[in-house]
């Protein structure tokens, strides 16, 4: 089999899941139990994202705990890094969410410049932006990593049942704010360095 096919199979594959999805929770979408996800979910939106690194931060200055401050900056600086790369393949990707779609020519990615809501499924912005802050609080605070990479998860797979996302949007926005972390963890070695003195201080609090 040719790369071509190779790569036509595996995608024809990753749809049909995300159409077997679709059609199992599309029924319920507008059901209470559904509608009830809806204010949790919104826990992920770019404004209570950046509201919560801000706190952390002022919070951080007020208590003059640096891991807090660490943590919030690291926070802001991975989620406008998985926000700016989101964007970036928004702009170029069309693909039409599942509480919308039809057909299944509305149900793939394509190449599109359209802006609106409904046609920019592809990927998840919640999923990248909730483990890009989730990572990066668990830089500072490893003790509660495992909780914070959970909580942003479980914010991630939220958009599934809602029908706000296909499976495929959240793997891919999951991937993409994990790789937008690493790259800010990077930075943020070479510029602020290795924490050896916040190590110190993690230790002391354990």
């Amino acid at each position: 089999m040719s790369l071509d096919n190779s790569v036509k199979t595996a995608g024809d594959a990753l749809l049909q899941m995300d159409e077997a999805v679709q059609a199992l929770f599309r029924p319920y979408a507008e059901t209470a139990a559904i509608k009830a996800l809806h204010p949790i979910s919104k826990l992920a939106d770019q404004p209570q994202l950046r509201t919560l690194c801000a706190a952390l931060i002022a919070g951080g200055m007020v208590m003059r705990n640096r891991r807090l401050v660490n943590a919030g900056c690291r926070m802001i600086i991975a989620h406008e890094a998985a926000t700016f790369a989101k964007d970036a393949l928004k702009t170029e990707i069309e693909r039409t969410r599942p509480r919308s779609a039809d057909d299944r020519r509305e149900k793939k990615p394509r190449p599109g410049k359209r802006q609106s809501k409904e046609v920019t499924s592809f990927p998840s912005g919640h999923s990248a932006g909730a483990i890009a802050v989730g990572r990066a609080f668990s830089r500072e605070f490893p003790e509660h990593g495992a909780a914070a990479v959970g909580a942003a998860t479980a914010l991630a797979l939220l958009q599934i049942p809602r029908c706000a996302h296909y499976v495929t949007d959240v793997i891919a926005g999951l991937g993409l704010g994990v790789a937008a972390e690493k790259a800010t963890d990077l930075l943020w070695s070479v510029t602020v360095g290795d924490g050896s003195a916040d190590k110190e201080e993690q230790n002391r609090a354990r």
